[in-house]
């Protein structure tokens, strides 16, 4: 028998469509589709062209939420988004490098 957990998709699995995306986030289907135009989001691509949602995807739009609901127009929350994934890479890195002078 195998565990329940082993069937859970990981944060970075494309798997979930437009609709599943909107009702989990409370967004509607336009609203993520103006996300994706404004580029704060790129989900991944069936081969049909079907949109498809990741864990890491339904998260960037709980901070999208966030900052929008603080008043943050999209253009600044665009800004926002580039300056976090920069510090996030940075720190991936600097502890990437710390690793190998150990």
């Amino acid at each position: 028998m195998v565990p329940p957990h082993d069937n859970v998709p990981s944060a970075a699995q494309a798997v979930y469509a437009i609709s599943v995306a909107a009702e989990l986030t409370g967004l509607g289907v336009q609203t993520l589709r103006l996300y994706e135009q404004h580029g704060l989001l790129t989900p991944a691509r069936s081969t049909g062209g079907t949109r498809r949602y990741s864990g890491d995807d339904l998260t960037r739009l709980h901070r999208i939420t966030t900052l929008t609901g603080e008043g943050v127009n999209l253009a600044a929350v665009a800004r926002i988004l580039e300056l976090e994934d920069t510090v996030a890479r940075l720190r991936a890195e600097r502890d990437r490098l710390r690793g190998e002078s150990k």
